[in-house]
């Protein structure tokens, strides 16, 4: 059987997948600028038997894997930015380029995603179709790299897309998925509040900014617990209150910045909507100006159903050794930028188990760090429903 070769070579590279997880990890590169590995990529594809694309929406790297042979085109995406934070796991392949770490597992992304297509390349005169390899940066960062690659034809000829993260609490030896909406959409925004500054003896000559963007913070979280259906899911969280000044100084001006999530393009619009109704109202109210910037960024990912299912039969039936359940792991409460492809094709993004051993951090922790081993199963089990998807694997 095509899985049992396929599973074999895969399991000859393991030690080439820790070997490449652990360069990348020690050569971190923020969203945007991961020239080093984005060469570290395509050098790795030299004298393979396959097509290598640069430069697609920044430092993406396309590879395509051509079969020869009539069939359908499968995208097999895996990111590679890192975060802004300071490592402190102690490991001894740890960052070296310091406040900047890979705390997401986007390097074991990639690690397995290169012995994956290294695997495919080596069997391309048994499969049948095309599969194109998306390595895409700046996952991390908005307006994000998928976004840029799809505007760059990345998506071109290509009939689905599939994609796999590796997650540090979720047990190691499981998979998990999710049919339809599968993570929450994002927005920010930023609020001046613009009252007139006075002297703590005469509140009554100005109008205090920082009581009005506190009102405004308070009235904010009433959106969610008034105008959103208790069953959808939702959240509005002020994260800076820019109001710092002097104990007798009345502030004339207040800068807040907020982050929305939702898991619904209707209540993305209702939650916007809704913000810029509140600021013009409290305006009007306290005689002020109120100045609201809007940013809408990652949409909704959502799982394909028929795809979806298609890839948790093929992987169930495919009885990886190494995996001990599969398992509907719910709605997950990050965002991601996967959900771009998600709208442009019928897509499938699904989860690796990665607990490490002992303590457990979730990620973008500066101590964030993840079992190995699954990079194994997500090869495994992305090779697995891309054999299911060409129609090798029934």
């Amino acid at each position: 059987m095509l899985k049992d070769k396929l599973f074999t070579l895969l399991e000859e590279k393991e030690e080439q997948m820790i070997q490449d997880r652990r360069w990348l990890h020690e050569h971190p590169e923020l969203s945007f600028e991961e020239k080093e590995t984005s060469e570290y990529i395509a050098k790795f594809y030299e004298g393979k038997d396959c097509q290598v694309e640069r430069n697609i929406g920044g430092y993406g790297v396309k590879v395509t894997i051509d079969s020869g042979k009539p069939g359908k085109t499968l995208a097999l995406r895996a990111d590679f930015d890192a975060l802004p934070i300071e490592e402190a796991t102690g490991l001894p392949f740890a960052s070296k380029n310091p406040g900047v770490m890979h705390a997401c597992g986007h390097d074991a992304h990639t690690a397995y995603m290169l012995s994956l297509a290294d695997t495919l390349i080596e069997m391309k005169s048994e499969l049948t179709g095309k599969i194109i390899i998306i390595h895409q940066p700046a996952e991390e960062m908005p307006p994000g790299g998928a976004i840029q690659m799809i505007n760059d034809g990345i998506l071109e000829g290509v009939d689905n897309v599939l994609g796999c993260h590796v997650m540090s609490k979720m047990q190691f030896g499981n998979i998990y998925y999710h049919e339809g909406p599968t993570q929450q959409a994002r927005a920010k925004f930023i609020i001046k509040v613009q009252g007139t500054g006075g002297h703590g003896s005469s509140p009554h000559e100005a109008n205090d900014a920082i009581l009005i963007a506190s009102q405004l913070v308070v009235t904010l979280q009433s959106i969610v617990s008034r105008r959103i259906n208790p069953f959808d899911a939702a959240s509005i969280s002020i994260g800076s209150f820019d109001g710092k000044g002097q104990f007798n100084i009345i502030k004339d001006s207040v800068t807040l910045e907020g982050d929305v999530r939702c898991m619904s393009d209707e209540n993305r619009q209702l939650i916007e909507q809704e913000i810029q109704r509140l600021c013009d109202g409290l305006a009007k109210v306290y005689h002020c100006e109120i100045e609201l910037d809007y940013q809408n960024d990652y949409p909704v990912l959502m799982n394909d159903p028929q795809l979806t299912k298609q890839v948790v039969a093929a992987i169930q039936k495919a009885e990886i050794q190494e995996v001990n359940e599969i398992l509907d792991g719910g709605q997950q409460n990050p965002s991601e930028d996967f959900a771009y492809y998600s709208i442009e094709r019928p897509s499938c993004f699904f989860y690796i188990g990665a607990s490490p051993k002992g303590e457990v951090y979730p990620h973008h922790h500066p101590k964030f760090d993840i079992e190995e081993g699954s990079m194994l199963i997500a090869a495994k089990a992305m090779g697995a429903a891309t054999l299911n998807y060409l129609g090798l694997e029934q």
